[in-house]
């Protein structure tokens, strides 16, 4: 299972598969054409309630992925959406979010592989 993670407002690429927006919001003037997005699945997205509790606070960071796995739990079905494209062909986990390396779109990430079985490293 290979599963990338990208900024919206980076140019798509032929190399990311699938690319599906997982944030709840759409990316602040972002054109559909410029996003090209196969899929927008708001369902898998936090809660308005935990994106505004995290509020990208780089100290929050290990609670609100807490937070948001206990919320994950309770979202087999837009997971399993993206297990099946992800077990079809390369997917690329889609966000606005600045902080690559604090960003909802990792724990989504980690939750696949958990799912799969899979531990690779992709960025």
């Amino acid at each position: 299972m290979d599963v990338r993670l990208k900024r919206a407002y980076l140019p798509p690429s032929r190399d990311d598969g699938a690319r599906v927006l997982v944030d709840r919001l759409w990316p602040r003037g972002l054109s559909k054409d410029a996003a090209a997005i196969d899929l927008w699945l708001k369902d898998v997205a936090p809660s308005t309630e935990l994106r505004r509790w995290y509020g990208h606070d780089p100290n929050r960071w290990l609670e609100f992925q807490n937070r948001y796995r206990e919320e994950l739990a309770n979202k087999d079905a837009a997971l399993e959406i993206l297990a099946r494209i992800a077990r079809d062909r390369d997917l690329t986990l889609v966000y606005a979010a600045r902080d690559e390396q604090r960003n909802h779109a990792l724990v989504i990430r980690d939750a696949l592989r958990e799912l799969s079985g899979t531990r690779r490293a992709t960025k």
